[in-house]
């Protein structure tokens, strides 16, 4: 029989939140900072006291059952709530205090994190950011389930409960060997990829998928999606053109970091970013009552891309017009 007058505590819906996002007690225990016996305890205690199961447990894996995951964007939510009224009690003037967690792709975060973290701490001072850096799919899986804050990805994050601020939309520089019959060229067309051995990161880097659009935009007779050669970081990828394997396409923000070394050429297409490029966003939870935070950060991301491609577009314009 349920107990209508039972009310969850605070405690009990952040160890239903943690094992939810983690999917394992041993994890969400060492988050919490508490014993896994003390966490299964209170997660019984919440399941007991709503009359509902919201985790199936087994010797493998944990999963969160159909009424769980019903439940736990309430849960999810109240905590947001909770962590606001804390910061608003701090004083805090649209949610710029306290910390938050922030997840960027493996092809956004080296090559912004230099000017973001600079420039962070005059615009919040009182901000504590948390960065996670994963694969986009990774990274809107933890936002839904509460253990990030908000992402920057360069995919659109879709479905209910989930805002989205478009921060800019970055160019494409292509990437080839040394001496290349392309290189120098400010007027490469999309078609021309069809001459091209294209190397890609693996599966999962938002950057694969974009190139292979691109590449099917045009109709390619070749698929790069076929390629033996892969990576899991830009750095690779470049270290693969420089050592003949083929070419690639690299983000404006990357050009500084990854392309400013011996046996490097580039070329930058017609058009530009409305032709090659893609566009950057930030995510966070409908639920959470930080916009005007997220809003303030996402400018800061925003001036932290622009100040890395004004060192990448003088790199590029070196390399393009040499001596």
């Amino acid at each position: 029989m349920v107990n209508k007058a039972y009310r969850p505590t605070i405690a009990q819906l952040r160890t239903f939140a943690t094992v939810a996002e983690h999917g394992h007690f041993g994890s969400a225990a060492q988050q919490l900072g508490i014993s896994q016996p003390s966490l299964s305890q209170g997660l019984a205690a919440l399941e007991n006291g709503l009359g509902v199961q919201l985790i199936e447990r087994s010797t493998r894996k944990v999963i969160v059952t159909d009424t769980g995951r019903d439940l736990l964007p309430y849960a999810q939510a109240t905590l947001d709530s909770l962590d606001t009224f804390i910061s608003q009690a701090r004083g805090a003037h649209g949610g710029l205090t306290g910390s938050m967690a922030l997840g960027m792709i493996p092809t956004i975060a080296p090559f912004i994190l230099p000017f973001l973290l600079h420039s962070l701490p005059s615009v919040a001072p009182e901000l504590e950011p948390k960065i996670v850096e994963e694969k986009t799919s990774s990274l809107v899986d933890s936002l839904r389930q509460g253990g990030l804050d908000a992402v920057v990805v360069a995919s659109p994050v879709t479905g209910a409960g989930i805002e989205q601020i478009e921060l800019y939309r970055e160019e494409f520089v292509l990437v080839l060997p040394e001496g290349h019959r392309l290189a120098g060229r400010r007027d490469v067309t999309l078609d021309e990829l069809d001459t091209l051995d294209l190397l890609l990161l693996d599966d999962g880097h938002c950057l694969r998928d974009q190139v292979l659009d691109l590449c099917r935009s045009v109709s390619l007779t070749a698929d790069p999606a076929r390629s033996v050669t892969r990576a899991a970081s830009l750095s690779t990828v470049v270290q693969c053109v420089i050592g003949g394997l083929g070419c690639t396409l690299v983000p404006m923000s990357a050009v500084a970091a990854e392309c400013d070394r011996p046996g490097v050429a580039l070329a930058t297409f017609e058009g530009g970013a409305a032709t090659a490029g893609r566009s950057v966003n930030l995510s966070y939870r409908s639920s959470s009552t930080r916009d005007e935070a997220f809003r303030t950060v996402g400018d800061v991301v925003t001036e932290a891309y622009e100040a890395g491609a004004v060192v990448g577009r003088g790199v590029l314009d070196a390399r393009l017009n040499p001596g």
